[in-house]
């Protein structure tokens, strides 16, 4: 893998106690092309802006997938990733679906490792300091013929963050828009995906939410996700969530958090869970909780939410299963405890 360090960092220029979501950029990205059937030349460069041509495969058919994760540095320096071989693994099959080509494992662990070890003082320490990881492919053939791109990009950017909601939400029911429908590519982690929700949830935001809860597209009765987040619910003392199918992403952190659930004894059911359900729940006092789960939020909780023009709002509960799945897993990410699923990898320091 080619190298070429920056010659000037912008390290000390950045105010980590005051960083806005996805804004701020480390000094060095990944950058991999395919041509001619291969992937060729993997780089590590400055971080700056790319060449591209007005007539890019992306730009009108929308070839491009992404993924997220984040890094974490603990009390001695040392850096870990979540899981990045599930972010691998979901990653190509985001591609598959978009006719993409995969890039190998060994040279994302490898980017991501040498990516880190060169950015390392852009991880700080302390739990709610990350670094957010956005690796992504995109069709860069210079064509606009609508067939599959034969050239592509796969890059990975790095940027330092904090929290993404730092309070509860309150979140809107979808009865008309649609993120996602049966046989379309809501599982995959396509750009279009997100930029389709842009749009139904600003109308959510006019009416005062902070993002809308997902439905089914064919009826909008079953629950599916939660703004950019899987969803879970709360009742009495089981958790619910939606069975990943191919409208809802198979989140990394829903898996983790579910998988923890269990071995900290608390029910789980994975299972549809229809509007109408969790609002009977709401009327006998059986709703406890509503929190989404993602890699830029970890959890974060829902507070109310609207539906049919009414509003439903939830108490605090004192024995929040959001806040103790939510310890759980932070703590294993910081290595501020054991890990006994095996899911942190260390990031090796770079021979020299």
């Amino acid at each position: 893998m080619r190298i070429e360090k920056t010659s000037i960092s912008r390290l000390n220029d950045i105010d980590f106690s005051n960083l806005k979501f996805g804004e701020i950029f480390t000094d060095h990205m990944f950058v991999c092309d395919y041509d001619n059937g291969k992937w060729i030349d993997p780089r590590i460069v400055p971080y700056k802006p790319i060449k591209i041509e007005p007539s890019a495969n992306v730009f009108h058919y929308g070839q491009a997938v992404f993924e997220g994760m984040k890094a974490y540095k603990d009390n001695s320096g040392k850096i870990w990733l979540f899981r990045p071989t599930e972010n691998y693994r979901r990653i190509s099959i985001s591609s598959e679906r978009l006719a993409m080509p995969e890039l190998g494992e060994s040279v994302f662990i490898e980017a991501l490792n040498e990516l880190l070890n060169l950015d390392s003082d852009w991880v700080k320490p302390g739990i709610g300091n990350s670094v957010y990881i956005r690796p992504f492919v995109f069709g860069s053939e210079h064509c606009i013929a609508a067939s599959p791109s034969k050239k592509y990009k796969f890059m990975i950017i790095l940027s330092p963050v904090q929290s993404y909601y730092s309070n509860s939400i309150k979140v809107l029911v979808a009865e008309k828009y649609s993120r996602a429908a049966n046989g379309g590519v809501g599982y995959a982690k396509a750009a279009g995906n997100y930029g389709s929700q842009f749009y139904p949830t600003s109308l959510a935001q006019k009416e005062g939410y902070d993002q809308i809860i997902w439905t089914d597209s064919k009826n909008h009765k079953f629950l599916e996700e939660a703004g950019t987040m899987n969803i879970f619910v709360r009742i009495d003392d089981t958790i619910i969530t939606a069975p990943t199918t191919d409208t809802i992403l198979d989140g990394i952190t829903r898996k983790s958090l579910i998988r923890i659930a269990k071995d900290s004894n608390i029910e789980v059911e994975v299972r549809p869970i229809s509007v109408d359900e969790v609002i009977e729940a709401h009327h006998k006092g059986r709703l406890k909780e509503i929190f989404g789960s993602g890699t830029a939020v970890v959890i974060s909780e829902i507070s109310g939410f609207g539906y049919k023009g009414k509003n439903y709002n939830l108490k605090d509960v004192e024995n929040s299963y959001a806040s103790t799945l939510r310890s759980i897993i932070t703590k294993i990410q910081y290595n501020l405890t054991e890990d006994p699923y095996g899911w942190t990898y260390e990031v090796s320091p770079v021979k020299v």
